[in-house]
């Protein structure tokens, strides 16, 4: 029990006990740990220095980014001339027109037409010809059209080789003339239709490979083919009927001796070789004929010629200077318009421009893309595209600035918003040109490939470019001086927008405290 003086006061412990756990006590306790937390504080606060917030960084480190692809596009295209392929209307090239008729002398129909169209395509694609044009004209005629070559007799043989591929026993072969040249090892022996009967075709054929050969001392080049299962088998037949007294298979395409090898053992592995001599480029025209498969008809041509450009590098040049004086054109109207803010288009035409070259510097090294003036009008309508959306992304960004939003907060729904918009119409316009891109030919497919390669850009260019740009200055730098940036006027109707707003919410305010003073002066009359 605690002890107690006479006037009722806690003595001893139990006072200092009372002492040490009263208000006063708790008060310096509180006092003590309130200095605490301010240290803790205190040693818990982060460095004032000026270091970037992240969302900053995440915009510089994109610029960054867009910098060193630019640079690199550059060296891809550099110099314009050599690293991006002319088509046949600016550069010149090849035009040939051949005519199909059959050995038999029989009509040519509408389906042999068909499949030998498609078959010299496939032969002009794998030369590695871009924008090559392959179209049927008439009944029985086919135009080919190949950009920078010069060569129209090599062309040809190419491209319209029968690719008749037949292996015939060489005891086989009626015409003794043939024969004896054949037995005396005279190349290119041609053999007269009906003179022999061929064991296998070219059908037989599963794949064509080209490798130099090891047994020639200059380096030639052989054909090597690899059997399916039926050729394989046939061909194994043969061999073993013809290794007891080394007879001779002739390797005959489209009716000329190719070679004709002695059969010195049995062959079961499927794996013919086609020896002639060949450098790499015959050997790989040879390739193309066996891998496209045999025409259905054999093809003369009735025309082939070198042809210039139809309009010329002079067509080129004034093309270039046309493109040259409407971007000219358009950055005087962005810096009328929009002042400061014009630089941001003027920069997005600029990495669009670089983007784009670059692409097409690494399509034409692989083949894919050869420059034709209905292409490069292709680019100039997408360059439009690009300023189009630029000014979209301006227009919302300065609306959004109007509606009452700061200039910081209006760079990032403006741009989303805007961004949205021009991604929109942009998707539309790619199924348009991937639409000429893939059903069109010639140079529509073209000017399909360059509109679809330049939305492609714009696309890039929005999202690395105009957005990063455009939110970076607005944390400080367009605020900083509004009237160089064009917006100046943009914030003042916002600014009158605010005061009216404000001035017509006073009035409301007003207008009601005199209504209610009419009522309550109503009821004391009352």
């Amino acid at each position: 029990m605690p002890r107690k003086s006479e006037d009722g006061r806690k003595t001893g412990i139990d006072s200092w006990r009372e002492e040490t756990s009263g208000p006063s006590s708790k008060k310096k306790e509180k006092a003590k740990g309130g200095r605490a937390k301010a240290r803790r504080g205190k040693t818990r606060r982060p460095h004032n220095g000026k270091k970037m917030p992240q969302e900053a960084r995440r915009y510089v480190s994109t610029l960054v980014v867009l910098v060193v692809a630019c640079i690199v596009c550059v060296f891809l295209f550099t110099p314009l001339s050599e690293k991006i392929t002319q088509g046949l209307d600016i550069s010149g090239g090849v035009s040939v027109i051949m005519t199909a008729s059959k050995a038999d002398g029989s009509d040519v129909t509408s389906d042999d037409m068909a499949t030998a169209t498609t078959i010299v395509t496939n032969r002009v694609n794998s030369l590695g010809a871009s924008e090559a044009t392959v179209q049927q004209q008439g009944t029985n005629s086919i135009l080919v059209q190949i950009p920078g070559a010069t060569d129209a007799e090599s062309a040809v043989d190419t491209i319209g080789k029968t690719g008749k591929l037949e292996f015939v026993k060489v005891s086989d072969i009626g015409d003794a003339d043939a024969l004896a040249q054949i037995n005396a090892g005279t190349e290119d022996v041609e053999l007269k239709e009906g003179t022999y009967t061929a064991f296998m075709t070219g059908e037989d054929i599963k794949s064509v490979t080209v490798a130099q050969s090891s047994t020639s001392s200059s380096g030639d080049y052989v054909v090597d083919i690899t059997l399916n299962d039926e050729g394989t088998q046939l061909f194994a037949d043969v061999t073993k009927e013809l290794v007891s007294t080394n007879g001779k298979i002739a390797i005959v395409l489209d009716g000329v001796v190719n070679s004709a090898p002695a059969v010195q053992s049995e062959i079961t592995g499927g794996q013919v070789e086609i020896s002639g001599g060949y450098t790499q480029s015959q050997a790989k025209s040879l390739k193309t004929v066996l891998d496209s498969g045999s025409l259905p008809v054999t093809l003369t041509y009735s025309e082939s010629r070198v042809v210039g450009p139809t309009l010329g590098q002079d067509s080129l040049s004034q093309g270039l200077m046309a493109i040259a004086i409407g971007v000219a054109i358009v950055v005087i109207y962005l810096f009328f318009f929009y002042r400061g803010l014009g630089l941001l288009t003027f920069g997005s035409i600029g990495v669009f421009g670089i983007v784009y070259l670059g692409i097409l510097a690494i399509l034409s090294y692989y083949g894919a893309f050869a420059l034709s003036l209905a292409g490069l009008a292709g680019i100039v309508l997408t360059i439009g595209m690009a300023a189009d959306s630029s000014i979209l992304v301006l227009e919302r960004f300065r609306e959004e600035i109007r509606m009452g939003r700061s200039v910081r907060n209006a760079s990032l729904s403006g741009v989303k918003h805007g961004i949205g918009t021009s991604v929109d119409a942009d998707v539309v316009t790619l199924v348009s040109a991937l639409a000429l891109f893939f059903i069109a030919v010639g140079s529509v497919k073209g000017f399909g490939l360059t509109l679809a390669l330049g939305i492609a850009c714009d696309i890039i260019t929005m999202f690395c470019f105009k957005a990063p740009a455009l939110r970076l200055l607005a944390r400080g730098t367009i605020q900083k001086n509004p009237r160089f940036w064009g917006i100046q006027e943009d914030l003042d109707e916002a600014a009158e927008r605010a005061a009216a707003k404000e001035a017509e919410k006073g009035h409301g305010s007003t207008v009601s405290k005199a209504d209610a003073k009419a009522g309550k002066g109503g009821a004391d009359n009352a």
